[in-house]
């Protein structure tokens, strides 16, 4: 790669489930640098040494260092997390148990040979609705709202004038939370309740299953979807509002369905169009507004 940290100071990182994603962002024009990318698994419940072992992997190759800089990198992380500390709270999520109480900064920091205050983390859904809005979806509003649908449900706004994480994942729904009826897990366990049967993930659903039964699946979450969103977006007014995550690769069979049962018929919905890209470059351009 022929990037000079000079120029290109920026790391943006996206911690998934069961991944980590990283590349060089340029944080003028909000794009990530394609052949800097690096895509890493990551054995999320496993150990902490295997996790943070995954971690540097994918980073060390995108660390450059002169005598007077050094790079910055940009976190998108799930929570719950202390963003400010740098301390996971993750705990039975299915996902990085093993971190829970460590202070990721820290590590990384020793790990990577580089300054912990040159290392900032900010919230996943919130780190997706800043680059959706920088140079994505959302690029042509002010007032947004985002949603990530996925292993978990992201919930994060600018209609107050600054992006913020409104995590309304855990809001009162039906008997339990929104997460559980709006997640790819709700598509698993319904799927198996209606069939018998088990599937490894969405993508295999759709392969797999009987297209009435898909159908009704369609149909069900686009409902769960819609009476979540009606309230999120009575509470926040938006113009916009951009979906991302794993789920929203299957937009051909819910959209229709969604915007008929939305109530408020002046906001935009949008998929998202930069995708995993939208983490990348909303974490890596936080240190822009520092």
């Amino acid at each position: 790669m022929n990037i000079k940290p000079a120029e290109l100071p920026f790391i943006g990182v996206d911690i998934g489930g069961s991944h980590i994603t990283a590349a060089h962002v340029d944080c003028k024009s909000y794009k990530v640098i394609d052949d800097s990318l690096m895509r890493v698994r990551v054995a999320s419940m496993d150990t902490a040494e295997v996790i943070f072992d995954s971690w540097v992997d994918a980073l060390s190759s995108l660390i450059m260092k002169d005598d007077d800089q050094h790079i910055r990198i940009g976190i998108a992380m799930p929570g719950p997390f202390d963003y400010v500390e740098g301390i996971s709270l993750m705990k039975n999520q299915e996902k990085y148990d093993a971190l829970y109480g460590l202070n990721v900064r820290d590590v990384l920091s020793e790990r990577l040979e580089i300054p912990r205050d040159h290392i900032v983390f900010i919230n996943d859904a919130e780190a997706f609705l800043r680059g959706e809005l920088a140079s994505g979806a959302a690029s042509d509003f002010e007032k947004a709202i985002g949603v990530t649908l996925g292993t978990g449900l992201g919930s994060t706004s600018s209609c107050k004038g600054e992006v913020v994480d409104v995590n309304r994942a855990f809001v009162p729904f039906q008997d339990s939370i929104a997460e559980e009826y709006i997640s790819t897990r709700w598509f698993l366990r319904r799927y198996k309740e209606l069939t018998g049967l088990e599937a490894k993930n969405v993508e295999e659903l759709l392969t797999v299953a009987d297209p009435e039964i898909r159908d009704r699946l369609f149909d069900e979450f686009s409902t769960n979807l819609a009476t979540f969103l009606n309230d999120f977006i009575a509470d926040e007014k938006p113009e916009v509002l951009v979906i991302g995550g794993n789920i929203a690769r299957t937009w051909d069979y819910f959209i229709n369905l969604l915007q008929d049962k939305i109530e408020d018929k002046s906001v935009v919905i949008r998929q998202s169009q930069m995708w995993e890209d939208a983490a990348l470059v909303g974490a890596a351009c936080t240190w822009i507004n520092k």
